[in-house]
């Protein structure tokens, strides 16, 4: 850190995810219950919690980006201008966002949804393909997005237009006072935001490990055993910790644009090669009945029934994004200087979203269209389930092998984003952390998600429970910055009247 002494928040952040780590690997039972026990008491506890957090981030990011007289205020001075191109900046905070989790589910998710839906909808029927594309494109779509904006907005607010650090407790100055912030306060919610950053990730990272261990178990008939993915774990963190050492202009900009043209690529040749005609027709159906939906389901806990199928999908989900807010909502904070509300919410917003459903449209019909037994059997392994059904159609092989670097990309730019945003954190906001943090973050991320991963047979599992707990108390924290932020707009606008008249007024 150049000279300088490591502060509270991150020797207090990096000894809790030691000690994690070191609890995960040396005492794997006594870690698998206490994990299992705490997911089981939030996910029945709480999951109304998840659901109305959620809903209320989806509606404040249309009224504040659509509708409200802030839509026009710049994040940064009123003659600032945007930082990267539009296509960079979507690459970037597409990338960092969504990430390997995309393709992981991509075929994985929706075809689950087919072969065993729920509400007594018969598997593999017309209505069980509307009931599969809704959910996937509810879990994909707006939420996550708006989840991210919420954050990203106040953080963005608070660093251009304010001049205060990047660190999520900075987004309270307005609603506590800089005093409260800079003491015990702020630290807890900095501390809590590296957590659920550090916990989050690392759940992108195990699926990650999993999907290109099968990738080359298909590929290359490499065996999918506990020392081939500690290889990949040691390998992936070395490229995504020197990728983060090369900043975003060199490093981490230049991945995501390379995700976003293969992604687009593999897409147009599916739709090509694939059935492209009933893919555009679930598409839009699907899109329907996403739309038409989206309040009853958005509300669903499964309260009347079918509870443990929300629990594992829905609830899952909510809690797995708020993991990635402080994450997520820093980077894309980060690259979004000079943008209005209303263009950043536009982008933010709709472009992921968009491209998220156009995504499962393809990969979710490529699955469905196959015979019913076979679709059934790839869902077996969630890991291998997209090399499963690529075999069966053109170019399968082919775009195997590209998808497969997909993978990797995704991968980088998710670590490598993460580290640079613990990074940070770890050094009180500052907007360049020095390249020891990122080091020190990177190894750690890679130690939580291999704990994690061998902790029990079902790697996976942990995984998504290591989520579901982190998320829990930044739940909280991501209401109350909706709060703050409105004050901090509030007094921007009233100091912005108060310089707007004084300016009108004759001279004396």
């Amino acid at each position: 850190m150049k000279g300088k002494q490591p502060n509270a928040v991150f020797l207090i952040s990096v000894a809790l995810t030691l000690a994690i780590c070191i609890w995960g690997m040396a005492w794997p039972v006594s870690f698998t219950n206490a994990a299992n026990g705490s997911m089981e008491f939030l996910t029945v506890n709480f999951a109304w919690l998840y659901c109305l957090a959620m809903t209320l981030f989806v509606a404040f990011c249309i009224w504040i980006g659509f509708i409200s007289k802030y839509k026009t205020m710049r994040l940064g001075p009123d003659d600032s201008k945007p930082e990267y191109s539009t296509m960079a900046w979507f690459a970037m905070l597409f990338s960092a966002g969504m990430g390997v989790g995309l393709v992981f589910w991509g075929i994985a998710e929706p075809l689950n949804f087919f072969v065993a839906p729920i509400g007594g909808i018969t598997p593999g029927s017309g209505e069980a393909m509307r009931f599969a594309f809704a959910k996937a494109f509810l879990h994909w779509g707006i939420h996550p997005w708006a989840n991210y904006a919420v954050l990203a907005l106040a953080l963005a607010f608070m660093q251009f237009r304010r001049g205060k650090p990047a660190l999520v407790s900075s987004v309270f100055i307005p609603l506590i006072g800089e005093k409260r912030v800079n003491g015990w306060m702020g630290k807890t919610v900095d501390i809590l935001a590296l957590f659920a950053t550090a916990g989050g990730v690392a759940t992108s990272l195990g699926m990650g490990v999993l999907q290109i261990n099968s990738g080359l178990n298909f590929l290359f008939d490499i065996p999918e055993t506990r020392l081939v993915q500690l290889i990949l774990i040691i390998v992936l963190a070395v490229i995504y910790i020197a990728t983060a050492i090369g900043g975003i202009e060199k490093g981490i900009s230049q991945v995501s644009n390379l995700n976003v043209k293969i992604a687009v690529g593999v897409m147009l040749v599916l739709l090509v090669v694939g059935p492209t005609v009933p893919i555009l027709n679930n598409m839009m159906e699907g899109v329907g009945a996403y739309l038409s939906g989206m309040i009853a389901s958005t509300f669903s806990v499964g309260a009347f029934g079918d509870g443990q199928w929300y629990r594992s999908w829905t609830i899952f989900y909510w809690a797995w994004w708020i993991s990635w807010a402080p994450f997520t909502g820093s980077f894309i904070a980060r690259i979004s200087r000079g943008r209005t509300i209303g263009e950043f919410m536009r982008g933010v917003l709709l472009l992921p979203a968009g491209f998220s459903v156009i995504w499962f449209s393809i990969f979710g019909t490529l699955g469905m269209e196959l015979d019913f037994e076979i679709g059934k059997q790839a869902i077996t392994s969630t890991a291998t389930a997209l090399f499963t059904v690529l075999q069966h159609y053109p170019l399968g092989v082919a775009l195997s092998v590209v998808i497969f670097v997909l993978i990797c990309t995704f991968f980088i730019t998710s670590a490598n984003s993460a580290t640079y945003v613990l990074g940070m954190y770890s050094e009180k906001g500052t907007l360049s952390p020095s390249n020891r943090s990122k080091v020190i973050w990177g190894v750690l991320m890679a130690a939580l998600a291999a704990a994690m991963m061998f902790a029990s047979d079902n790697g996976l599992s942990m995984l998504q429970i290591l989520s579901i707990v982190a998320a829990f108390p930044f739940a909280f924290i991501m209401l109350a910055s909706i709060l703050s932020l409105l004050k901090g707009l509030k007094q921007e606008s009233l100091q912005a009247d108060g310089a707007a008249v004084s300016q009108t007024e004759p001279a004396e």
